[in-house]
Parts: structure tokens; C-alpha cells; sequence
């Protein structure tokens, strides 16, 4: 138990020692790209290859999956309580979220930056709207769901891993801004304080608005409920009900688009390296918005929306995710022992880097014991990207009638979405 206690600690406080280690990354390697940049400088192309391969194939599009999933659920599931919503209508819903944001990131680099901030707004509003009637119902003596709130004896090591990759999405987008480090001003300041400065405010709200949550429901209902906020909403705030639920979703629309306006540019460095097709690398000549790295996600996003549930899309996504952030801070700490010298404009301690690392290690590891189902097919998606990588990349091994067809596809894609190499170097 002791052991148990101990492990959850750590992994509390991995996030915010994972953004510290990304914040020195980020200040080390001034290119966009985040996971990919890193992986590319610390250990070589084959591992940010794979990055690559696993992001557009199926981490980017569970992610966004289960964040439209819920977008769809709350929209949808206010007009049908307290009975259960249509799957099939909270799709459609979600499919709807995605498409306006897949929009909104192909239009305008400035609109959908003012999306996010719009959004973001709504979402601080959303969170205050459900703290302080939970502090409200707190300060009258509303504590009986606190009682039995945290049942240590029924945790086990197996089941740690996969209570945790779902506790850790809340924080999922830490390390977003890594994504546009050459579009960031003065980054060598802004992306530790921007980093520091967000994660204390998440993990507060974060804390907070669970406590709000006990104070209206038990530990059983709210792992009943399928949209905890509408539930509260019910209870809380009768007069406002159905306004709690709608904030919640466009705060849904605002990580989605958040990982629209990031993701991309991961794809668009990666073809510019020579790693991925190189129309991936080109922009709108005059929108200037990354348009094929953002748009060809689009069908895998849907596809992947339609066959998946949330709780099962998130421990999908997590374990590649989390294998190649380990692996990231990793790298820096061997690139710390090999170039000593390198600039390092924000240094976070050893101790700090170590431990997350091998905390990332942990809950990679364990997982595959906890869930092998989804996380070996997981592992096992990303493992096809090598025999890809040494046919593609290290030694171009394709058919010549193979080369002539992609290279026919990718000027017609250039020329149908209206696209070309970028001029202005940023890195």
C-alpha cells in the first residue's frame, strides 16, 4: 500500500515535471515540430520518424476522437436527460465540432488562434460557473461524498496506468505550444512562462472543480455518469442547467481546435525534414495556413470517431503518446551528457528530468500488462513504421513506377488545394 501511495504521488506530479522538461526542450531546439524536433535532435531520424507515423496514423486521430466525442455528448445529452442520448445522433454532433474547426485551422492562422483564446475564455467561465456552487455547497457543510472519496484499498498496480492515462488527458495540452516554437516571440522567455504559468492554473482549476463535483455526487455516480457536468448542472444549478452543459462543449471545441492548430505543424517540420510527403510541407499561398497537414487528417479523424469510444480511444492514444514523451526527455538527458556546451537558455534539474522519465517508462510498461489489447495494437501500429521508414527514408527503395505515381498525386494535390514550398525561412 505503502508502494501504491508512493507510485500514485509521483505520477500526480509528472505532468508538471514533464512541462518543465519541455520547456528546457523547447528553448534548446527553436524549430516547430515539438515530440518530433526533439526526438529528430536527441536520437536520430528512426524514432522521429515513428513519431510521425504514429501521430498521423492513429494519436492525433484518437485524440481528437474522444475530444469531439465529448463535445457531441454534451451538446446532445442535456435534451435527451436523464435517459441515455442516440449514439449515433452525439457522433453526427461530433463530426459537426470537428468539421468547423478543421475549417476554422484551413482559413486563417489568425482566426483560429482568436477562436482559441475566444474559447478559452468561455472554458475559465464554464470552470468558475461550476467552482463556486461546489464551494458554496462546501462552506454549508456538504461533506459526506469526501468520506469515502478516495478508497486506497481497492487500488492495485495494474489498474494504475490506465486510472492515470485518463486523469493525465486533463492536462493534454502541455506541451502544444512546443508545436509553434518558431511562430512563439521571443520564445527563450515566452514558452517557460507561458508553460509555468498554465500549468499552475490548470492544475488548480483542475483540482478545484473535482472538489465542486464531490460536493453534488458520490465517487459511484460520477463514474456512472457519461456527462458529469450535465449531472452537476441538475443539481447544482437548476436556473442554469442547460447552460452549464453548452460551455462545457465549447470548451470541448476549444482543445480540439487547440490540437488542430498545433498537431499540423508536427507533420509540416516532418516533411520539410524529408521525413513525410513533402506536399505536407506546403502552405496556402495566401491563407499561408499549413492546408494538406491539417486537411488529410480530417478522414482519419472521422474514421477512427466513428469506430471508438472515449474511455477505449484514450488508452489507445496514451500508450504511444506517453512512449515517445518518455523517450523525448530521455534524449535531452542523453544530449545533456553529449553536448555539454549546447545552449540551454531554461534548465530544469537533473532530478527533475530523471524522474519523470522513468515515471513515463512506468506507465508505459505497466500498462501493456493492465490493457494489452489496446495498448499492444498500440505498440504494434507503431512498430510498422520501421520496415516504412528504411523503404522511404533511410534508403529509397520504392518501384520507379511507384515514384512516378506519387509524385503525380502530390502535384495534383498541390495544384487542387492551391499550395507551395515556404519562402520565408522560420528556423
Amino acid at each position: 500500500m505503502v508502494l501504491i501511495k508512493l507510485i500514485t504521488f509521483n505520477l500526480l506530479l509528472s505532468v508538471p515535471l514533464g512541462a518543465l522538461c519541455y520547456a528546457e526542450l523547447g528553448t534548446s531546439f527553436t524549430k516547430s515540430g515539438g515530440h518530433y524536433t526533439y526526438l529528430l535532435e536527441t536520437l536520430g531520424p528512426l524514432p522521429a520518424f515513428l513519431r510521425l507515423w504514429a501521430e498521423f496514423f492513429f494519436i492525433r486521430p484518437s485524440v481528437a476522437s474522444y475530444v469531439s466525442l465529448a463535445f457531441g455528448r454534451y451538446v446532445v445529452e442535456p435534451f435527451y436527460a436523464p435517459c441515455d442520448a442516440p449514439t449515433v445522433l452525439i457522433k453526427l454532433v461530433s463530426i459537426l465540432g470537428l468539421t468547423f474547426v478543421v475549417v476554422v485551422n484551413c482559413w486563417s492562422v489568425t482566426m483560429a488562434s482568436r477562436t482559441q483564446v475566444t474559447l478559452t475564455f468561455i472554458k475559465m467561465f464554464a470552470l468558475v460557473l461550476i467552482i463556486v456552487p461546489g464551494f458554496i455547497a462546501l462552506a454549508k457543510g456538504k461533506t459526506e461524498n469526501f468520506q469515502n472519496g478516495f478508497e486506497v484499498e481497492s487500488i492495485t498496480l495494474d489498474r494504475l496506468p490506465l486510472a492515470f492515462y485518463n486523469g493525465l488527458y486533463a492536462y493534454g495540452g502541455w506541451f502544444y505550444l512546443n508545436f509553434v516554437t518558431e511562430e512563439v516571440i521571443n520564445p527563450n522567455r515566452n514558452i517557460p512562462l507561458a508553460i509555468i504559468c498554465s500549468m499552475v492554473m490548470v492544475t488548480v482549476c483542475y483540482v478545484l472543480v473535482n472538489v465542486a463535483y464531490y460536493t453534488m455526487m458520490t465517487p459511484a455516480e460520477l463514474l456512472l455518469s457519461e456527462a458529469v457536468a450535465v449531472t452537476f448542472a441538475n443539481r447544482a444549478l437548476q436556473g442554469m442547467a442547460s447552460v452549464i452543459p453548452f460551455l462545457v462543449a465549447l470548451s470541448c471545441l476549444g482543445a480540439l481546435n487547440g490540437g488542430f492548430f498545433g498537431a499540423p505543424r508536427m507533420l509540416f517540420v516532418g516533411a520539410r525534414e524529408g521525413h513525410w510527403p513533402p506536399i505536407f510541407s506546403m502552405i496556402h499561398i495566401r491563407r499561408h495556413t499549413p492546408l494538406p497537414a491539417v486537411l488529410l487528417l480530417y478522414p482519419m479523424v472521422v474514421v477512427m470517431l466513428m469506430t471508438g469510444e472515449i474511455y477505449q480511444l484514450i488508452n489507445f492514444a496514451s500508450f504511444s503518446r506517453w512512449f515517445f514523451i518518455a523517450l523525448a526527455t530521455l534524449g535531452m538527458l542523453i544530449h545533456r551528457y553529449r553536448f555539454p556546451l549546447h545552449p540551454r537558455p531554461f534548465k530544469v534539474p537533473l532530478v527533475i528530468a530523471v524522474t519523470f522519465t522513468v515515471v513515463c517508462f512506468f506507465i508505459v510498461g505497466l500498462s501493456l500488462y493492465s490493457d494489452p489489447w489496446n495498448t499492444g495494437i498500440s505498440c504494434a501500429l507503431t512498430l510498422t513504421g520501421v520496415p516504412v521508414y528504411y523503404l522511404t527514408v533511410y534508403r529509397y527503395r520504392l518501384p520507379h513506377s511507384w515514384r512516378r505515381f506519387f509524385d503525380y498525386l502530390s502535384k495534383q494535390l498541390q495544384i487542387l488545394l492551391e499550395v507551395a514550398q515556404q519562402e520565408v525561412r522560420t528556423y
